[in-house]
């Protein structure tokens, strides 16, 4: 197709009109992203209003009038894929089509391609049935809760069969080459100098189509599993955080002797990993790990982590050592690629397992690929050592599950900001969690109360569902973990909006 060609007579944008009337659920506008149940809570009529509406934001914020847009390996995320290119176009938005794709790989292809804004069409490691989008305006940013807000404003304003005026019709133009372009760029400069044996466990999501071959072009030995892209999801949905799919890396992990198991999420922007024990091992330690072995590269090295991430960032003796600098920060992807670009940090982590990294390693957005090159770098580096040898030698702490009771999303903010300010008052007046002295209440994201062992326990609001999100991690044992726990619940069982746990210690 000629990127000079009508999009119209390309596309059918007047026979649109035939179709359902739009349906776009407000519920799936989250707080940097969108998922929707397809078609239940978004049809394919809804799909071209949300291209619309993209594209109106896209002239609000004085973007150039182009966008590249993939889509993950679902059956119908084509489908939905066209029809918000109908609705970009018809607001004048040139469109770049990529095709199947990651996440990282949508990323990347601004850099490649020259071109700020991305929208990537995915429903990432949710069931068969939803789609989804993360989109950006900005290298390497993805959309902040201000502008999801407006997004779906713009959306929802727009009534069902009515005409959108066009400014001007966009061009459209796919691009079959940015896979190629990608995994060139992510294996440049990278070879180990001997093989190490890994598990690749992408669930049958659409990182299936790239991490096998990408570690394989790296050096691995790599066992797949579960690598067949199939949108059934016929064993598990390709989520590493979740119990059937860590569980399966262990098992194959041990079968096979390998000497770690990686599991990516449906759009490989995420990363789980077990060690060569079997050992689920959580992003956060992982993310310490990484830190460790940057700060001996990288000096002055500056480190982003999320509000729910180990205490041991702020603690370990390495780190003060060289002399690094820790921050914690909101959760979420869009917060966290923003706080990088801001302070130029070298990496950031996430205790969901999304991974960053600037200068020099990355550029700035969550690449799960990225992360297990760097890890594999580790290991390489360290022949004597096993990762569990590694993990072990981390100072031992204890830390609750995230635990989620609810909390009706028109009530959780104001819940929070008042737990917030009980618990700068309690730390003003010498008060304690856990028998500790709190000496500081982080309030970025909620509240973090930081003791003075350097344990901690957090509320917050959740950017995603009706729900508040307690954690608590003790650096003494697992009964002051407890206690701060049930010290900190006291204060949230106080607030009478806020309902039963979904799971307690």
């Amino acid at each position: 197709m000629s990127e000079t060609e009508n999009s119209d007579s390309i596309l059918g944008m007047d026979e649109w009109d035939s179709v359902d009337s739009p349906i776009i659920a407000a519920k799936g506008f989250r707080e940097y992203d969108g998922r929707w149940l397809f078609p239940q809570d978004i049809n394919l009529s809804g799909a071209v209003i949300l291209g619309q509406s993209l594209g109106q934001l896209m002239h609000e914020e004085a973007c150039a009038p182009e966008i590249i847009v993939g889509h993950d390996y679902r059956h119908y995320a084509q489908s939905v894929t066209q029809a918000l290119i109908l609705g970009l176009i018809n607001r004048g938005i040139n469109v770049v089509n990529i095709g199947t794709v990651i996440s990282p790989v949508a990323y990347f292809s601004r850099v490649h391609l020259n071109i700020a804004a991305v929208a990537m069409v995915t429903a990432s490691h949710n069931p068969n049935g939803w789609t989804g989008l993360k989109a950006g305006l900005r290298h390497p940013l993805t959309l902040n809760p201000a502008q999801m807000q407006r997004l779906r404003d713009i959306a929802l304003s727009m009534r069902p069969g009515e005409k959108v005026r066009k400014v001007s019709v966009g061009h459209y133009r796919p691009v079959k080459s940015i896979t190629q372009a990608y995994t060139d760029d992510l294996c440049r400069g990278h070879s180990l100098k001997r093989p190490i044996k890994i598990v690749c466990a992408t669930g049958n999501g659409t990182a299936g189509k790239f991490a096998p071959e990408i570690l394989r072009r790296l050096g691995c030995d790599v066992i797949p599993l579960h690598t067949e892209p199939d949108w059934q999801f016929p064993h598990y949905n390709p989520n590493p955080e979740s119990i059937e799919m860590l569980q399966d890396m262990e098992r194959a992990v041990k079968e096979s002797g390998a000497a770690i198991g990686f599991g990516f999420d449906g759009d490989g922007d995420r990363l789980g990993v077990v060690d060569n024990l079997g050992r689920m091992v959580s992003s956060d330690k992982i993310g310490l790990l990484l830190a460790l072995s940057l700060v001996m590269r990288v000096r002055g090295a500056k480190f982003i982590v999320d509000i729910k991430s180990t205490g041991l960032f702020a603690t370990h003796p390495t780190l003060k050592e060289y002399g690094s600098q820790v921050e914690y920060w909101k959760t979420g992807h869009s917060h966290m690629k923003l706080r990088l670009l801001e302070t130029a940090a070298t990496a950031a982590f996430e205790k969901s397992g999304h991974f960053y990294f600037g200068d020099p390693i990355g550029r700035g957005y969550d690449d799960a690929l990225v992360a297990a090159l760097e890890l594999c770098r580790v290991l390489d580096a360290m022949p004597q050592s096993a990762l569990s040898d590694l993990v072990d030698a981390l100072p031992k702490s204890w830390v609750t599950p995230t635990m989620s009771p609810y909390c009706d999303d028109e009530k959780k903010y104001d819940v929070v900001a008042s737990l917030s300010l009980r618990l700068q008052t309690l730390a003003k007046t010498g008060g304690t969690l856990g028998g500790q002295k709190i000496v500081d209440v982080l309030t970025t994201n909620g509240a973090r109360c930081v003791l003075a062992n350097g344990s901690w326990g957090l509320v917050r609001a959740s950017s995603n569902t009706p729900n508040l999100v307690v954690v608590c991690e003790s650096m003494a044992s697992e009964v002051e973990m407890r206690a701060i726990f049930n010290d900190l619940d006291g204060f949230i069982r106080q607030e009478k909006a806020v309902g039963e746990y979904d799971q307690r210690i």
